[in-house]
């Protein structure tokens, strides 16, 4: 009997990932550990849920499939074997120089799929672990999981560039993402916060709410608040007040040797 087979769906379009599902659904002794809408939740998920393959999407906002690799071997954390998923052809080139185990275009065809299980299950006996060549190839076609140099802003009727660094905090309100800098405020062309932070140094940037992800480099104040919690006052020009929620103190409080 095969082994069975752990996968992960990573993909930021729900009928893809929902389509995918499906299929290998369909298949035997394969079974579906979790899905992944962005590149951050793909890194979390693959050092919880440790899969033996993930169908991987190429192209995400903020940290794409190559991106989530490089992220991980920041990381080490173990890689799992990769099938990249896009609708994107001229990405297959790249996606094989990484020795994934195979390339599917979108919109998946089922044999296409059951293919690609076939293919990984002999990846799985003939090579077990596949970081270093993954590692390896990634240093050689020059993938870095770097923050983005500028932020694009809306404000008075004008589009400005800013240094990710300036960000002082980014809010979300009405499903719009608003980025305060020291000088100015505008509006973000990121959808989410989730897709912002991950396009962010993790070393830097802090989600401390759900609605609010500060640059730790800009804080000016910590304020003590209501029932053991705190606000923090930030760098901008308003001395914004950002609230740090229950499950974020206890970091603050180690960050900061409170």
């Amino acid at each position: 009997m095969p082994a069975p087979i752990a996968a992960l769906i990573v993909d930021d379009e729900k009928p893809a990932r929902e389509e995918l599902a499906y299929l290998l659904k369909a298949i035997p002794d394969v079974t579906i550990v979790g899905q992944a809408r962005n590149g951050l939740e793909a890194v979390n998920l693959i050092k919880e849920k440790t899969p033996d393959l993930v169908f991987l999407d190429v192209q995400m906002p903020g940290l794409d499939g190559f991106g989530v690799l490089k992220r991980l071997v920041d990381k080490k954390v173990k890689l799992p074997h990769i099938v990249f998923a896009t609708a994107y052809d001229h990405y297959a080139v790249q996606a094989f120089e990484v020795h994934a185990v195979d390339y599917l275009l979108k919109p998946f065809d089922k044999g296409r799929v059951s293919k690609a299980i076939s293919r990984a299950r002999k990846f799985m006996e003939t090579q077990p672990a596949a970081g270093e060549r993954l590692e390896t190839l990634l240093d050689q076609i020059g993938v870095r999981a770097a923050p983005p140099a500028k932020l694009l802003l809306r404000a008075n009727q004008r589009l400005l560039l800013v240094d990710a660094d300036e960000m002082v905090y980014a809010t979300i309100e009405d499903g719009l993402i608003t980025i305060a800098t020291r000088e100015l405020e505008g509006i973000s062309n990121y959808r989410t916060l989730e897709d912002l932070q991950a396009s962010l140094d993790a070393q830097q940037f802090w989600r401390v709410h759900r609605s609010y992800l500060v640059n730790l480099n800009h804080i000016k104040e910590v304020v003590p608040w209501f029932k053991s919690s705190y606000q923090l006052r930030m760098a901008d020009r308003r001395q914004s007040e950002v609230p740090v929620s229950r499950a974020q103190t206890r970091r603050l409080r180690e960050l900061l040797k409170l």
